[in-house]
């Protein structure tokens, strides 16, 4: 897998900067009383984030696979959610076209992560061999 870490994934330090524009725009005071839709859009946008490093912290391929696949559904629900804060009026175009722009961009980088580790064969640091048991 790509780096030792889940944060030296692009696309899980991408996610992160876009749940704190999304708890930033949470604040406005358009949207700060409606609780309900602001509480989806920041629990959409940290799914994204939390399920990267969860699914990377599994170590096995498939268990990567089906949680940013998990990732990317939450993404699909983020940019819903901001459609519907603009069709209320609680944002704006020019607020809703840069998110929208960031959230298609994670997706992709996604799906490319997701083809990546589908089409190598490393299996997932669970299941390499041990240099020691050798």
């Amino acid at each position: 897998m790509p780096g030792k870490t889940f944060e030296d994934l692009q696309v899980w330090r991408d996610s992160r900067e876009l749940a704190r524009e999304i708890y930033r725009l949470g604040r406005k005071k358009t949207l700060i009383r409606e609780y309900s839709l602001r509480n989806q859009m920041e629990r959409s946008a940290v799914s994204i984030m939390a399920n990267i490093s969860e699914g990377y912290e599994r170590d096995g391929d498939k268990e990567f696979v089906q949680y940013l696949s998990q990732a990317k559904g939450s993404a699909g629900e983020l940019r819903s959610h901001l459609y519907v804060a603009l069709d209320m009026n609680f944002i704006d175009p020019t607020e809703l076209d840069p998110l929208k722009k960031r959230v298609v961009s994670i997706s992709k980088q996604i799906s490319g992560l997701i083809r990546y580790i589908k089409s190598s064969k490393i299996g997932g640091r669970k299941h390499k061999k041990d240099s020691n048991q050798l």
